[in-house]
């Protein structure tokens, strides 16, 4: 089989212009339609935006190439458009793209896989990709394609390099893999293959693809290399390198940096890969990584985990609002339960929202520990959000330390349990077996249980008082405006954590005081007001931020952004979470500056509000409604304005 046999006329479309990235795939998708690819086009269109959430498959040289395995793909198949004047698709180089194949794979089957493998090794190459630009007709872009594919692999195997003839050989080895695994991976093999090739250096890459690993690297060659690139965006078997000078990067790298890498390996600058429970590379293996960048990607491990419990469990708590408004449902402390179909939403979104927590330290801890951190993470997560104490083990009276706490529980506990399987590396080798069933999970419990139990009462104390201080301001006229910004500051702080929790007990202990007495006058009701825009200042300004300063997001934050105005007019703080996790020197410093600007003039205009929870869903409740809507407008720009300020744009090439 040959790519011209996936390819055909109908199925190309030259001199398109679409107007963006996402008007580009509707050409390419409907290009899939016309040809009969597709049993079902809605299907594999959402395959194909899933995978560019992922990332980007632009790969710079003014190439892109989107694609997807599907259910809903017939057979095989390649549609392409050349763009002359460019269209913008977040390629890693920052130049528009010219040149698009959209890819269509079925679930199973291994040849086409190799014929694609072979389009994205051709794609490599400069001269090609501008004949196919220049190309007239599509009969010509086809013999351009077919001509390449003669020359390129008449006798060469792909994905593999021999040292020329006469050349000292330095024997690199390199493993590429993507998530989907069908054009990054063998597009970094290629770059690396040329690469070598023109340094005269030997090299073998083995590409761990959709079909399985082909091109498999043997123990004879690992034991006799000078060392390893892993360029992969998802784990790769590593133990068999235990001992071996290994580079660990991102497949991208493969592509746009195979030189460097190379050179990083010959000039003994890659650190010893020492195996780690047969999982993954050990610190000093990550050549030019900082450990910033080592945090980030465990923090991101967990907040991409996390994401979909938030944006499910908000919009499902949303509707139990909704519907509730819609049924007249009296707006006090059980709005949102007040009907048997709005309390199913709210109590499955609680749950969801219940595994945020666990969840974030688990993946967190995950990344750092491998498979022993995760227990680690889930119960450190889970004791965080409960508040559980020596004094309190049962978290009865207990105020919970919030994301805060499980990100301490996450990161900390995933590097004591670390060290602990670290330090079990010196057992007796019959007891191997038991590392992971039991020596791992008892010790890292223990572990955990005992850092969160001693960590969540200063927690404690620390909410108790503030409780305190606040209800002694609360009393004091002078004080209100201040009191109002305050609270409403706090609500962005750790946005459901204890100095959140704190704020919002204490305006909802004075609001049923308040209640209690029937004086309409009482402060509790603008306190109560300032702590609600307070809390819908953040989803906001996030929302905001991602749909006029995009350029400040990765895609899958600004795909996820539009979700949080349902959320911050529905009084779901959590929805900024991610955000905050992700970026917390800017997100955190940009929301509490905007909810204490909503909060203060919140409480100048007046503004009150007689129900503990709901949003824009208590309307009715709040007293000078189009005043509060001012105050919350102005402090959400005010934290998207903090936002474009503090958070550069996004590094494309990263």
């Amino acid at each position: 089989m040959r790519i011209t046999d996936l390819l055909k006329k109908q199925g190309i479309t030259l001199g398109a212009s679409p107007k963006d990235k996402r008007e580009a795939i509707d050409i390419l998708v409907g290009l899939h339609e016309k040809c009969g690819n597709l049993t079902d086009t809605a299907k594999y269109k959402e395959g194909i935006l899933a995978r560019e959430e992922m990332g980007t498959t632009a790969i710079g040289m003014e190439v892109a190439i989107p694609h997807a395995k599907s259910e809903a793909v017939k057979a095989p198949a390649l549609t392409a458009i050349t763009v002359p004047n460019g269209v913008d698709y977040d390629s890693p180089d920052g130049a528009p793209c010219k040149l698009i194949f959209m890819i269509a794979a079925t679930l199973d089957g291994d040849v086409h896989l190799e014929v694609l493998a072979r389009l994205m090794q051709m794609l490599m190459h400069e001269d090609f990709t501008a004949k196919l630009k220049a190309a007239m007709t599509p009969a010509q872009f086809l013999k351009i394609i077919d001509d390449q594919e003669t020359a390129q692999f008449s006798d060469a195997p792909a994905a593999a390099a021999a040292a020329p003839a006469g050349k000292q050989a330095i024997r690199v080895l390199a493993v590429t893999a993507c998530p989907t695994g069908i054009a990054h991976t063998y597009m970094a093999a290629e770059a690396l293959a040329k690469a070598g090739e023109q340094m005269g250096v030997s090299i073998k890459v083995e590409t761990n693809g959709s079909g399985g690993a082909k091109n498999v690297l043997t123990a004879e060659e690992i034991a006799n290399c000078d060392g390893i690139i892993i360029a992969a965006d998802k784990n790769v078997e590593t133990a068999r390198f235990d001992g071996k000078p290994v580079l660990s990067t991102k497949v991208a790298d493969g592509i746009h940096k195979p030189e460097e890498l190379i050179n990083k390996i010959i000039n003994h600058e890659v650190g010893v890969f020492h195996s780690d429970h047969k999982a993954a590379a050990d610190d000093t293996a990550g050549g030019d990584e900082s450990f910033g960048r080592k945090l980030y990607k465990h923090l991101m491990n967990g907040v991409s985990h996390m994401l979909p419990f938030v944006v499910a469990g908000g919009i499902f708590i949303a509707i139990a609002f909704l519907i509730d408004s819609f049924a007249g449902v009296p707006q006090d402390g059980n709005f949102g339960t007040g009907t048997p179909v709005s309390a199913w939403f709210k109590n499955i979104g609680g749950v969801a929202f219940g595994f945020m927590l666990p969840v974030l330290a688990g993946f967190i801890a995950m990344s750092i520990a491998d498979r022993p951190g995760l227990l680690v993470g889930i119960v450190g997560g889970s004791l965080a959000a409960a508040g559980n104490t020596f004094a309190d083990p049962g978290a009865a009276n207990a105020i919970p330390s919030g994301f805060l706490g499980a990100l301490l529980a996450g990161f900390v506990g995933g590097w004591l349990v670390k060290m602990l399987a670290k330090a079990c590396d010196h057992l007796p080798h019959a007891l191997e077996g038991i590392k992971p069933i039991l020596i791992y999970p008892l010790g890292g419990l223990a572990i955990v249980a005992v850092m969160m139990c001693a960590v969540n009462p200063f927690m404690g104390i620390i909410n108790d008082g503030l409780k305190n201080g606040i209800n002694w301001m609360a009393g004091q006229p002078a004080l209100l405006i201040p009191v109002c910004a305050l609270l409403a500051a706090m609500m962005a702080i750790d946005m459901g954590g204890p100095f959140n929790k704190a704020a919002y007990v204490t305006a909802t202990a004075l609001l049923t005081e308040a209640l209690k007495t029937g004086n309409p006058n009482d402060p509790a009701f603008k306190i109560m007001a300032a702590v609600m825009i307070g809390g819908m200042v953040p989803p906001i300004a996030i929302a905001l931020s991602t749909t006029f300063f995009r350029n400040r997001w990765t895609d899958e934050e600004r795909k996820s952004g539009p979700v949080n105005y349902i959320m911050g007019l529905s009084f779901v703080t959590e929805g900024a979470i991610p955000y905050a996790a992700g970026h917390p020197l800017q997100v955190i410093p940009s929301c509490l500056i905007g909810s204490a600007v909503a909060g203060a003039l919140s409480a100048l205009f007046g503004c009150t509000l007689k129900a503990p929870h709901g949003g824009i869903f208590v309307l009715p409740t709040i007293g000078n409604p189009l005043m509060y809507f001012l105050a919350l407008v102005i402090g959400s720009v005010v934290g998207m304005l903090m936002l474009a300020i503090l958070k550069k744009p996004v590094d494309k090439k990263a």
